[in-house]
């Protein structure tokens, strides 16, 4: 009559190790996980719960939600033709706003963009330096050859404004903008702005981003 009991026993006693073998495994398999997690957690949490002092740790602002090329929105060249939506994909676009007569601050614009990209090194392949023109006038020829790989497009300045947002008390032109390489609108800078800053941020964006 003892020999159940001590097998009773026996099970009641593997029984209780395997549970406690398999909360073991349990907490270390939890442990990896969390290891694992840390620098995504740790990114978190320095973005969105204690962001630096100043707030944001970008200098252009994020246009949220990003904005993709509205419907019918159209782009043309100098000879009228359509410029297909593909031309805003596949690269990061840094864009200047300005008529084709193009006076200081549109000169300004122009240079800026095409030093941000060249300060790039290797990572300059990957951006293009676009100049949308809110009017056909001709361009002076000393400007198209100070800048012959910025593409100078026509556009509807009035289907450009439903698309690029403008701070407070500003107009388009007095913007850069960034377009990704998926066609999204995503960044704006401030007017007057800082280029070495500008160069910062699209150094962030080449190093955090693989597309493009």
């Amino acid at each position: 009559m003892t020999q159940p009991q001590r097998n009773s026993a026996s099970v009641q006693s593997d029984s209780a190790k395997a549970g406690g073998d398999w909360r073991r495994a349990r907490w270390v398999v939890l442990l990896v996980l969390l290891i694992c997690a840390a620098p995504v957690i740790a990114s978190y949490l320095t973005y969105y719960v204690f962001k630096p002092a100043g707030g944001s740790t970008n200098y252009g602002a994020l246009i949220t939600p990003q904005r993709p090329e509205p419907d019918g929105f159209m782009v043309r060249d100098d000879s009228g033709a359509v410029i297909a939506p593909a031309a805003f994909k596949g690269k990061w676009l840094l864009v200047s706003v300005a008529p084709g007569a193009c006076d200081t601050a549109c000169v300004t614009h122009l240079y800026f963009a095409r030093q941000v990209r060249a300060t790039q090194g290797a990572e300059r392949d990957r951006i293009e330096t676009v100049w949308l023109r809110t009017d056909g006038a001709p361009i002076a020829a000393n400007l198209r050859t100070a800048y012959p790989d910025t593409h100078a497009w026509v556009v509807d300045p009035v289907a450009l404004a439903k698309w690029f947002p403008v701070d407070a008390g500003t107009q388009i032109s007095d913007h850069i903008y960034v377009i990704d390489p998926n066609g999204n609108l995503m960044m704006r800078f401030p007017k007057d702005a800082d280029p070495s800053k500008i160069k910062n941020d699209i150094a962030k964006l080449l190093r955090a981003s693989d597309i493009g």
